[in-house]
């Protein structure tokens, strides 16, 4: 809103200065130079107010990890269902696939969190932005605030032996974390968000196909989100 508001200030007083010297406004040159120093000024107020160096690249890589993910905990699971028979599944001893699905959540989210400070440390430095400042520093907390709440709330459903709300709350609490950091960030990123919370939500009606939607929520949807944000943003960059 206060952008908009200095917008709208900037056009006016571009007017007035016009009105006061009808002559150079005649010229087309003349009328476009305050045009261009009021995107110039905006583009300046974007990047005080936005962290934009948030590269697509970084989706694609985050996309990929959760696939590979999924694929490594789809096969966990398959070999303790095959190690173990279906009338003992009861009785068999579940932490070492407890233990080894939560290392391969570790993993992934490591290796998606490098590849996502890499590329959106390139794109900076090409762009000559910091990477950590007070933006920076905002989109990170309201980022945090819901991811840790989530975290937290996972942790119980699994103290709790509670399996099949994991996999939607994941997708639900990483979702409302991009919704609530758009606001320090692209907003493009807010439909990924609103897309993460659906698709949790209708996990949680079909929770037989949890893997299913974790592969289509952290793969497929930053695959296309990056896909979409390096397309938009960054293909015009190639070369220059």
């Amino acid at each position: 809103m206060k952008e908009k508001n200095c917008s709208i200030t900037l056009y006016y007083k571009v007017l007035f200065m016009n009105n006061e010297n009808p002559t150079s406004a005649t010229s087309p040159a003349a009328q476009s130079e305050p045009l261009r120093e009021i995107s110039d000024i905006k583009r300046i107020m974007e990047r005080s107010s936005r962290f934009i160096s948030l590269s697509g690249l970084s989706g694609i890589a985050a996309g990929l990890c959760g696939l590979a993910g999924s694929y490594a905990a789809h096969r966990a699971i398959e070999n303790f269902y095959h190690h173990n028979d279906q009338d003992l599944l009861i009785t068999a001893d579940t932490e070492t696939l407890v233990q080894r699905l939560l290392l391969i959540a570790s993993a992934v989210l490591g290796l998606a969190l490098l590849l996502a400070f890499l590329f959106t440390w390139r794109r900076a430095k090409k762009n000559h932005l910091p990477v950590w400042d007070l933006t920076s520093k905002k989109l990170l907390l309201n980022l945090l605030i819901p991811l840790i709440a989530g975290g937290l709330f996972i942790l119980a459903l699994l103290q709790s032996h509670d399996w099949q709300f994991v996999s939607p709350a994941c997708l639900i609490f990483y979702g409302l974390a991009l919704v609530n950091g758009s606001k320090y960030t692209l907003t493009d990123i807010r439909y990924l968000g609103y897309l993460e919370i659906l698709l949790g939500l209708v996990n949680t009606q079909y929770p037989g196909y949890s893997l299913y939607f974790w592969a289509g929520g952290f793969g497929l949807l930053h695959i296309v989100y990056g896909t979409i944000m390096w397309w938009k943003y960054e293909k015009s960059m190639i070369g220059g």
